[in-house]
């Protein structure tokens, strides 16, 4: 039986990650709380890449886990987590209704808001503007590379989690 390319990339990714983590923060909170969000985040990437959704069932104790982590400020103060979560789900959420009022169309899925929420509340509020005008860079250059190769009949559609990830470095 062939192994995919893949596992052994993901494999090295969250190893890479998982070191750099390591080295960073020591051998405390930091860097307890960082692998369990970096293994989380590259768990979603997959899953966005394979069904282009982001599971309820990994979004949701994401944020709750930023929350709790951050009662303790390991990465920013509880109100900032806070006021994260409500502003990095609430802009992406309008801006969804904002999209479907005016096309009729859903532009993204609800795990897209729920993660960047997630997001918020370990980064806090003020990282959320970063990681929406990152990603939005990575999306368009993304997104001009997907018309490029769709041009050619060569890709579906794809998903906007695996962008998120990127975000948070």
């Amino acid at each position: 039986m062939r192994i995919s390319a893949r596992y052994p990339i993901v494999e090295l990714l969250t190893a890479l990650l998982s070191g750099f983590a390591a080295w960073q923060f020591g051998f405390g909170p930091e860097a307890i709380s960082a692998l369990v969000l970096i293994w989380v985040l590259i768990a979603l990437t997959g899953i966005d890449l394979d069904t282009q959704l982001l599971p309820d069932s990994m979004t949701m104790p994401l944020l709750w886990l930023g929350l709790g982590v951050n009662l303790f400020s390991v990465w920013t103060p509880l109100s900032s987590a806070v006021m994260g979560a409500m502003l990095g789900y609430g802009s992406l959420w309008s801006v969804f209704w904002m999209f479907k009022l005016v096309t009729g169309k859903e532009g993204m899925g609800y795990g897209d808001f729920k993660l960047l929420g997630a997001l918020g509340a370990w980064f806090g509020w003020q990282a959320v503007p970063l990681m929406i005008l990152l990603s939005s860079f990575v999306g368009a250059a993304l997104g001009i590379a997907i018309l490029i190769a769709r041009r050619q009949g060569r890709i579906p559609p794809c998903p906007s989690a695996p962008i998120w990830p990127g975000r948070v470095y």
